[in-house]
């Protein structure tokens, strides 16, 4: 059954998860069950209009077959939902072709306009920079966007400039045929220092606004990880995490689940706030102030769906996670 939709600046939110019962079906006929006041025109039009991602991956295809224990989100614009617009937003570019570009988002950045942020986004920046002939790539509300990352995580992106390289990005992204890695700082450290967390991830079922490890349902998730680094006497640690599969704040969940929370995650880390007194007196104080959870997308990789050249990339840290770490 699906939420309430929820109400934001007059746009509905509606989340609904895939039951064993319903694997195989065609997403718009899925819909017309559980949203029975749209019509199935209506759906379709919103699914191509790029209103509805399914485990956060952009889903533009009414005929998708469902699969179970998948987290489907739709959002039904209001009437006046504008396009967004070309915003003069300086942008860290790692990389740019005329098919692609590879950019390095900064923690506090929404990726595309949505109820309550309709500007300052990355779209908008993107607008910008590419010019008129980037309107409409793979859709008019998120031109080029092929993934997210949340907007308190920082690091690597890529988007696409050609509805050819669009298309091309969606397949690697369903066919988990991109090489992504991140650095997060969490509380103590791993025992065993590497290895493999399994656990499906769907709603938690004490709080919908987040994500668990469920016994039951929801969807397979695998993260490796390993550590790099061990801080203040083990009160914290760095390491690096590589996806299997990408779920809704699978690091994040995976890593709760395991014992050890991100530094400064607002949303799963909130019962480490104990663990404060372990940090150095210098680290007490930074984390006062620090306001987002400690992740980073530090490496991106993939054949180039054009050019087929192998493309690799690396960014640095963000300069807060650099701070943090100094200071532990």
């Amino acid at each position: 059954m699906p939420d309430n939709g929820n109400h934001t600046n007059d746009a509905q939110i509606y989340n609904l998860i895939v039951s064993e019962a319903e694997k195989k079906q065609r997403l718009d006929r899925f819909l017309v069950q559980h949203l029975p006041d749209l019509s199935r025109s209506r759906l379709q039009a919103l699914i191509t209009e790029k209103c509805l991602t399914i485990d956060e991956m952009i889903i533009e295809t009414p005929n998708y077959r469902l699969k179970p224990g998948q987290d489907i989100c739709l959002t039904v614009p209001s009437a006046a939902d504008p396009e967004p617009v070309a915003q003069n937003i300086p942008l860290d570019i790692v990389y740019e072709d005329p098919y692609l570009l590879i950019v390095n988002k900064p923690s506090g950045m929404v990726v595309h306009p949505a109820p309550g942020n309709s500007d300052g986004t990355l779209v908008n920046a993107l607008l910008y920079h590419c010019g008129d002939d980037f309107k409409g790539i793979g859709g008019v509300k998120r031109p080029g966007i092929v993934h997210r990352i949340d907007k308190d995580t920082s690091g690597l992106m890529v988007v696409a400039k050609t509805d050819e390289c669009h298309q091309g990005l969606v397949q690697l992204f369903a066919t988990h045929d991109i090489e992504r890695s991140y650095n997060a700082i969490v509380w103590s450290f791993p025992k065993p220092a590497a290895g493999e967390i399994k656990g499906n991830i769907g709603r938690s079922p004490k709080n919908r606004k987040k994500m668990a490890v469920v016994p039951t349902g929801g969807k397979k998730a695998i993260t490796h990880y390993k550590t790099l680094e061990i801080f203040s006497n083990g009160a914290a640690s760095l390491i690096e995490c590589r996806l299997e599969t990408g779920r809704t704040h699978q690091i994040r969940v995976h890593m709760t689940h395991l014992g050890h929370p991100l530094l400064g995650d607002p949303l799963y880390g909130s019962q480490s706030q104990g663990r404060l007194k372990n940090l150095t007196e210098e680290a007490q104080g930074l984390m006062k102030n620090f306001q987002r959870q400690a992740l980073h997308a530090k490496t991106l990789g993939f054949v180039h769906p054009v050019t087929k050249e192998a493309l690799s990339f690396s960014s640095e840290l963000s300069r807060d996670l650099k701070d943090l770490i100094i200071s532990l």
